[in-house]
């Protein structure tokens, strides 16, 4: 090979990432800068937590890398597609296609049963989906006696679990969290983190949670910190008593 060859690229095994991402809220002397050039991955098959101090951008990060909202400048890739190069349609269907939500709220549809509400992402899409991976993720939720119960009939842990199944039932690329045992107590909230650490290891998903709770961050493979719109340390193999201690240093 001459030295003039070109090499190529080895090929990327990031689900999701960010490029110089900037996100600016507002002009001039009222311009708040939400997110200052951050460059993050997220890789195919891990669970990364983001954490930070109120106002750090961890929500504003999560809903850039979920095509919810645009950056300012900068790139935000799922896969291998920069979302800045997309019209909102084509932006829907990737969304649609290739990311799974979980939000603090549920967000289930109440007049949807609970394996209706799991279908719906794929019922949009007309699309039968995976009948052999949705009846996994069905038996993993814990849920098949209860596929049948509106979400007014279900508990709080429950509700969460149909939508932590709803998100992994399409097989995304990326599922982000947002506060995903908020709504829950302490014990649900446990079986809910051990079900999304459950998808990671078994199922081989990729998730991004953002929590301020040093216990729920412990379940991910990594912690990442955010300051100001900037990511200022990583955790990796994170414990509470490391988190908290990393916490403390930030101030948060």
């Amino acid at each position: 090979m001459s030295d003039s060859a070109t090499v190529a690229a080895p090929p990327t095994h990031a689900a999701a990432r960010a490029v110089a991402a900037t996100k600016i809220y507002g002009s001039g002397d009222t311009a708040v800068r939400a997110l200052d050039a951050i460059d993050v991955t997220f890789e195919q098959g891990q669970f990364t937590a983001i954490m930070g101090p109120s106002g750090s951008g961890k929500s504003t990060l999560m809903h850039c890398m979920a095509g919810l909202d645009r950056v300012t400048e900068g790139q935000v890739l799922i896969g291998e597609i920069d979302l800045s190069t997309l019209s909102e349609r084509d932006l829907t269907l990737l969304r649609r296609d290739n990311v799974g939500f979980v939000f603090q709220a549920f967000n289930l549809v109440p007049t949807l049963t609970a394996i209706e509400n799991i279908m719906l992402p794929m019922d949009l899409a007309g699309s039968a989906g995976d009948t052999d991976w949705v009846d996994e993720v069905v038996s993993a939720t814990g849920l098949a006696d209860r596929l049948k119960h509106r979400p007014s009939e279900l508990s709080g842990g429950q509700q969460q679990r149909v939508a932590v199944a709803r998100a992994l039932a399409g097989q995304p690329q990326v599922i982000f969290a947002d506060e995903p045992t908020g709504n829950v107590d302490l014990n649900t909230g446990a079986e809910i983190l051990g079900f999304i650490r459950n998808a990671v290891d078994e199922m081989g998903q990729t998730i991004v949670m953002v929590t301020h709770d040093a216990m729920a961050a412990s379940y991910a493979d990594r912690v990442v910190f955010l300051v100001d719109g900037k990511i200022v340390d990583e955790l990796v193999d994170p414990t509470p008593e490391r988190i908290r201690a990393h916490m403390n240093q930030l101030g948060a």
